[in-house]
């Protein structure tokens, strides 16, 4: 048998059909053998057994003392008890009949007879998953556009303003936030809010928020006015709260099939309980990955759809992933450094960027091509030569790449779907958010706590602290000039020189913060240079 005949033979042996989800997943291109199996065939079925005790509302977060019960969003029957199927199943009809009265100019803005647009404030799974959905779903006859708050950066929340112009009046606001302690989320809120205020526009008049009950948001919201508060649970982790109200709203009022996403993760869950790893799509996307990556994410996982409308899947997924995956340490508190990196863009754009190095580079990576069949649905097939369209180019390049790789000795697999619609976007989540957890168990590690994310938080607040002493104490100078140094000394902290030093060029080169630089700066003089004393850097406080 020559080698194109067996790979043909081990692509038969190796995909996976999953025909009542529309989804393919080819895994002929890694390379492993039926040793590989057997060796994975026991740990593989605990993940397996320790999903299912999941499912049925195992405290797997001990961290926070928390269930986590993603799938029961799309199978409420599924749930533990009776009072979280019943808060599924309203909120639910809730975010339709919300969706609904807004379509219909019921709920409607202050100047206008209709909301238009629609300005999506959160951040991480807040923001990742409305925006794949919005990319992967939308179209400009959707009843409502979507725009997006989804960093603290000034100037990006000025661009999308820019871009609302005065349609900011015909524009409803999501604000997105479990605690409303959220920072990012929070000055999000609060740019919006001005910018209304500055369009002669009550904000609360068009807002509304999803966050957890009781919260800081859910009693801002409340006691002013908001048009509508939606729930977040503390049982749905960010990342896996796309086919939440998180996604379900800003999915239904941009006019989507929140019911067939829905039905299409309530499938995919159907099909990777299967136990058997071979009718299991997700089980087989976890063992690839143990196995490409040596169960120690040796190497990145690529992501390249060949569909423009999967563009964002790979962001999407980077958060799923990494901050599910990406721990110190394991369950039994071992340091072990876990993770598997994500990275991507889109077929065949990266054969102009990286697949060159993907080919020809190191061998540290495994690719996953996600392939589309439906080439268009706006109009008739077109020919760009005779017999062969635009679609059939992207293929082509699609099979030669993957050949290609091949070729070369890099692994890569491939996912199948029919079509981008709502259901098998809903099978695309609801496949990885299993294949994540599944992952997890087979290196031994805890995919629903993010200790490192927490860290960051605490470790950001301790530097605006330090902001707030350095204004302090320029304005207790009263225009003297000071060095970062001096300035470290006084407030206190003067191991913190650098830190200071940073937070000083930052505010000066801002208008209106109040801090002027004199002189040069070189930063990187030495103690005892003859230009030090002539360059320091030097700030003087607002009189």
């Amino acid at each position: 048998m020559n080698e194109t005949s067996a790979l043909w033979a081990r692509y038969q042996k190796r995909l996976v059909v999953c025909p009542s989800i529309d989804l393919w997943v080819d895994t002929s291109r890694i390379r492993y053998d039926d040793r590989d199996f057997e060796r994975m065939s026991g740990p593989m079925d605990e993940a397996l057994g320790a999903m299912a005790e999941l499912e049925k509302g195992l405290v797997a977060n001990p961290d926070e003392g928390r269930m986590v019960g993603h799938y029961w969003l799309r199978a409420p029957e599924l749930a533990p008890t009776q009072e979280i199927r019943q808060a599924i199943v309203s909120a639910k009809e809730r975010v339709t009949e919300f969706a609904g009265d807004v379509h219909r100019g019921i709920v409607k803005p202050a100047r206008g007879s209709r909301f238009q647009n629609l300005l999506v404030i959160g951040i991480g799974g807040s923001a990742l998953g409305p925006q794949f959905v919005a990319s992967a779903l939308g179209s400009p006859n959707d009843p409502m556009q979507p725009f997006f708050f989804d960093n603290t950066d000034p100037d990006g929340m000025d661009r999308t303003l820019a871009k609302l112009g005065e349609g900011l009046a015909q524009t409803l606001t999501i604000v997105i936030s479990k605690s409303g302690a959220t920072k990012e989320t929070r000055n999000g809120m609060l740019e919006a809010k001005a910018a209304y205020g500055r369009a002669g526009l009550a904000f609360e008049k068009h807002a509304v928020a999803v966050t957890g009950e009781g919260g800081l948001l859910h009693r801002t919201a409340t006691n002013e006015g908001w048009l509508a508060t939606f729930p977040m649970w503390d049982w749905v982790g960010g990342r896996t709260s796309e086919l939440s109200a998180v996604g379900l709203l800003p999915a239904a009022l941009q006019g989507f099939d929140i019911d067939a996403m829905l039905m299409g993760a309530r499938d995919a869950d159907a099909v990777t309980r299967a136990r058997v790893i071979t009718e299991n799509p997700s089980a087989m996307l976890s063992l690839m990955w143990y196995l490409a990556g040596g169960g120690r994410g040796q190497k990145a996982m690529v992501v390249l759809p060949y569909k423009d409308r999967l563009e964002l899947f790979s962001r999407y997924l980077q958060q799923l992933v990494m901050e599910s995956l990406g721990k110190e340490r394991d369950r039994q508190g071992r340091v072990v450094h876990q993770g598997l990196a994500v990275y991507g863009n889109k077929g065949s754009t990266d054969q102009h960027a990286y697949v060159q190095q993907l080919r020809d580079g190191p061998d540290n990576f495994f690719v996953t091509f996600i392939r589309v069949l439906t080439e268009r649905t706006a109009r008739p097939a077109f020919e760009v030569e005779p017999g062969i369209t635009s679609g059939d180019y992207l293929d082509g390049f699609w099979l030669g790449t993957r050949r290609a790789l091949y070729e070369s000795g890099r692994d890569s697999l491939t996912l199948t779907v029919k079509d981008v619609t709502a259901r098998s976007v809903g099978v695309l989540i609801a496949t990885y958010e299993r294949a994540v957890g599944l992952y997890a168990s087979l290196i031994g590690i805890n995919a629903y706590h993010q200790p490192g994310v927490e860290a960051g938080k605490k470790a950001a607040a301790e530097i605006l602290e330090l902001e707030v002493r350095i204004m302090r104490v320029l304005a207790e100078a009263r225009g003297e000039l000071l060095d970062a140094q001096q300035i470290a000394d006084r407030a206190g902290e003067p191991d913190e020189v650098e830190s200071v030093h940073h937070l000083l060029e930052r505010l000066a080169a801002n208008a209106g913060r109040g801090v002027t630089r004199v002189g040069a700066d070189p930063p990187n003089v030495t103690p005892g240079d003859p230009r030090a004393a002539m360059f320091a850097v030097r700030f003087r406080g607002a009189d």
